[in-house]
């Protein structure tokens, strides 16, 4: 069935992210929702997810129904779009420029994408979730592959050999991207057609 609710474009959401003094930026909002379409946490909400984005105390006010609909109608657009590629195991890395110049930012974003972003709203803040030992594993080696990221993000210096680093971190993306298709494929699939999440 095909969703009533359209996903604005990148540009349109992250000027919905800025107008709404969202401190998360939108790709780690894209990776929380898609570890969220993963989550076995079945009391999972939409709704939860997008508070998550916000400081405790800090979501957004909405001042009336008509503005409160539309916030969640464009929240909810990006959510179905990403559901539907779950749905068709495309999920990469979103897109940065890896290079020399951009490489201290590169490391941290891809560390936030996928510690804060994926790995975070595959718990939906339920650490205890009783899952497969196999899931608990590959959900901890993309929690290892994000500290890779941390790490090399440490040691870089004017010194460093950037053409090995760039190797790493190329490495580690088709590592990280491999994970979460092995999750989609393994625990996602097999029930993709329960999975409801409705914002209440």
């Amino acid at each position: 069935m095909k969703s009533e609710n359209k996903y604005i474009g990148d540009e349109g959401f992250t000027k919905l992210l800025e107008h709404y003094a969202c401190p998360t930026p939108i790709d780690v909002v894209k990776m929380r929702f898609i570890g969220a379409v993963c989550s076995p946490n079945l009391e999972l909400r939409p709704s939860d997810v997008i508070s998550s984005f916000w400081p405790q105390g800090h979501e957004p006010r909405l001042q009336t129904k008509e503005e409160a609909d539309l916030f969640f109608k464009f929240f909810m657009g990006l959510w179905d779009e990403l559901f539907e590629q779950v749905k068709e195991n495309k999920i990469k890395l979103p897109f940065i420029k890896r290079d020399e110049e951009n490489l201290a930012l590169y490391l941290e974003a891809r560390y936030n994408e996928l510690e804060w972003g994926f790995v975070e709203g595959f718990w939906g803040g339920k650490q205890d979730l009783k899952i497969p030992a196999y899931l608990a594993e590959v959900i901890d080696s993309l929690s290892d592959l994000a500290e890779v990221y941390a790490t090399l993000l440490k040691k870089i210096s004017a010194r460093t050999d950037l053409a090995e680093v760039l190797k790493t971190v190329e490495h580690t993306d088709k590592m990280a991207e491999k994970a979460i298709a092995f999750i989609i494929e393994n625990s996602v699939l097999p029930r993709i057609e329960n999975i409801t999440r409705v914002i209440n």
